[in-house]
């Protein structure tokens, strides 16, 4: 659903772009709460998710190339935003989807540059707000267990598609530069992207319930579902028990043990480079959902050629390499270690910012110590 340059106007274009800038501040001051462990449903699993959310960004940057068959002539890839926002929270989610349009946008020439503040209202903001409100819903209504929680990614995931062909039908409406009928944009957009939803919500259930079933501390979505830690004492005689009462002895705090997420990423970052760098060759080669409409009700009408269109990567696939096969692969591995840089850099100075703003007011109110 990646929008060229071209299908909308300026006005609207700067609007979105506005928006898009105000929607990513927010996500970065809600990030470094969700990144450093804190606030509602924080802790210590929120802290271990930093290191994931870099691999999120490029394991759904990855999973994108695998165009799938929806329809006659038509496929559908992954957006990501339920996902994200299952896996890391809300906020990361945003910047995790928002990373992966920029590098697709400036490194592969996939979304017009101009419409970069489209594509991340449409792919980031909207899938990302419906489907984590569908989620904690649905989280909330139904039995508390594992399997509740892939069941509400399942569903958030499949209705997060077709919102964001709504989404931009409405922006159509707003800017679009080819005379079609709103009518038939609505109803082309929202028929292929609900059957385009149902691979989303396939892809987002499965990895979802994969992570779960290992670490299920690391799903921000899940927060809360593994019972808490409790201490058991042996009993104690009447005369142990006498002294005791005596000099009560506070409980020693109950923590889990912390686990290492060494093997979640590197099992993570092996996918994510075997989907780009080798199952995409097999991707389907039909115009997704939004260049099939475009291209039948005749909104591509005014659609410009994309300012990186020489860039060495455009259209995924690396300049002056023949075999398609190679040049394919090498790019998406390229992607995947790009957009793996960028959010991983992006994500660890958001919680060291915040680590640190929360160690300064600390210092600040700590006694003096005495001579």
């Amino acid at each position: 659903m990646h929008v060229p340059d071209g299908f909308i106007n300026a006005p609207v274009s700067v609007a979105t772009g506005a928006l898009a800038a105000a929607a990513v501040a927010v996500s970065l001051r809600g990030a470094r709460r969700e990144l450093a462990g804190t606030g509602q449903g924080g802790g210590a699993g929120a802290e271990r998710t930093a290191p994931l959310a870099g691999l999120v960004a490029a394991f759904i940057f990855a999973v994108q190339m695998l165009n799938f068959p929806v329809a006659a002539g038509t496929s559908g890839h992954l957006l990501g935003g339920a996902l994200a926002a299952i896996l890391v929270g809300p906020y990361t989610g945003v910047l995790c989807v928002s990373v992966v349009l920029l590098m697709q946008g400036v490194l592969f020439a996939d979304g017009g540059l101009t419409a970069l503040g489209v594509n991340i209202t449409d792919m980031a903001i909207v899938t990302t707000v419906v489907a984590y409100g569908l989620f904690r819903v649905l989280v909330k209504v139904l039995p508390r267990s594992r399997r509740s929680i892939t069941v509400a990614s399942f569903v958030s995931a499949l209705v997060s598609v077709p919102a964001a062909a709504v989404a931009f039908t409405a922006l159509y409406a707003l800017g679009g530069t080819a005379d079609v009928p709103l009518g038939k944009v609505f109803t082309a957009m929202v028929g292929v992207h609900v059957l385009i939803g149902i691979g989303e919500a396939a892809i987002t259930a499965l990895t979802v319930g994969a992570v779960i079933a290992v670490r299920p501390d690391l799903v921000h979505g899940a927060r809360g579902l593994t019972a808490p830690l409790e201490l058991r004492t042996s009993p104690l005689t009447a005369a142990d028990a006498a002294p005791a009462a005596a000099t009560p002895v506070p409980a020693p705090a109950a923590t889990a043990p912390r686990r290492s997420v060494r093997r979640v990423w590197l099992a993570g970052l092996a996918a994510a480079l075997v989907c780009a760098g080798g199952i995409s060759y097999y991707a389907s080669a039909s115009p997704d959902g939004l260049e099939k409409v475009a291209h039948d009700q005749g909104i591509d009408a005014k659609a410009r050629d994309h300012a990186a269109k020489d860039s060495p990567l455009a259209d995924y696939s690396v300049k002056d390499i023949t075999d398609p096969r190679l040049s394919g692969g090498l790019a998406g591995v390229i992607g995947v270690g790009a957009t793996l840089a960028v959010g991983t850099g992006v994500f660890v100075v958001l919680r060291r910012r915040r680590n640190a703003a929360d160690a300064r007011p600390a210092a600040a109110g700590a006694p003096a110590e005495r001579a």
